[in-house]
């Protein structure tokens, strides 16, 4: 992988063009603006994460307006970021960004550490987001590999279609070898990147003639190949226990007081599978049970 990246695609070479079409392309997203600071930033990389911009924009905004900061956030119940999360799904992220809040605000005075290690060591911060972070927000030198990066790379410098379905130490190598050496420039193209693979080179349809890097494209020069490797895993909702949990939560978030266990039943009918999903919600902490078999968002 390395030897095709230093003989077809040598990262100099991938720096210029890919950094000064973002310089004309970017999408002009409140979390990239300044005045977002590291907060806003790692706000947003918890939303969109499995999450398209588009959904994320109205909850963010509305995010940021009622917490602003950390400390704002970690005053509140942990169920009131459940509730402001809305149908972003996987609302288990709204609680590890609580928890990660509480943890900034006892151990940082409130501000978003800058350093990697303290980063990753925040509740429910991993490899990703802490990198993220500590480019985007701070502009420091760190490989980020979301999906759309992962695509760009796999299809330019390995001659791929599409990576693995979980992040190898391949990637990770090669990633670290296409870094810039300078911070900010590293920074950059981490963003950069990102956005090629979401606005152009996208997992159906690649825009190569808007691409510029589509003449050093090692996939694209090898005649854009078959995807070979394991099946891409797909993203299946209906019918599903997360589809009865997201209708579970929806009812918890639209009523102030606690719900009764009659008014979860009426939102699905299989009673074992509702049943399984209620008994998720509470264990993964979504979901506090009260006596007299009622539910609420939870207080703590």
């Amino acid at each position: 992988m390395t030897a095709m990246t230093s003989t077809h695609t040598p990262p100099v070479s991938l720096h210029t063009p890919v950094i000064g079409w973002f310089e004309q392309h970017a999408r002009d997203l409140p979390w990239r603006r300044p005045e977002a600071g590291a907060w806003g930033v790692m706000v947003s990389e918890f939303m969109l994460q499995q999450t398209p911009v588009n959904r994320v924009l109205p909850v963010y905004e509305q995010w940021m307006a009622r917490w602003p900061r950390p400390a704002d956030l970690a005053a509140d119940a942990p169920g009131e970021a459940v509730r402001a999360w809305g149908r972003l799904g996987y609302p288990r992220r709204a609680l590890r960004l609580h928890g990660a809040a509480q943890a900034i605000t006892e151990r940082h005075g409130g501000d978003v550490p800058s350093e990697h290690g303290q980063l990753l060591a925040l509740p429910g911060i991993g490899e990703y987001t802490a990198a993220a972070v500590a480019s985007f927000a701070y502009g420091q030198r760190h490989a980020v590999l979301d999906t759309n990066v992962r695509r760009v790379f796999a299809r330019a410098a390995t001659g791929i279609q599409y990576p693995p379905n979980a992040t190898t130490a391949a990637e990770r190598k090669l990633a670290r070898a296409l870094l810039p050496e300078e911070d900010a420039r590293a920074a950059r193209w981490a963003a950069a990147t990102m956005e090629l693979g979401a606005l152009v080179c996208t997992a159906k349809n690649e825009d190569c003639g808007r691409c510029p890097i589509a003449a050093q494209c090692a996939w694209r020069l090898a005649g854009k190949p078959a995807h070979q490797g394991a099946p891409r895993r797909g993203q299946t909702y209906a019918g599903t226990d997360r589809q009865v949990r997201g209708r579970l939560l929806a009812v918890l978030r639209e009523s102030v007081a606690p719900v009764s266990q009659a008014a979860l039943d009426s939102v699905w009918e299989e009673p074992v599978q509702r049943a399984r999903a209620l008994d998720g919600l509470v264990a993964d902490g979504l979901v506090e049970p009260l006596a007299g078999g009622r539910y609420r968002l939870p207080l703590t």
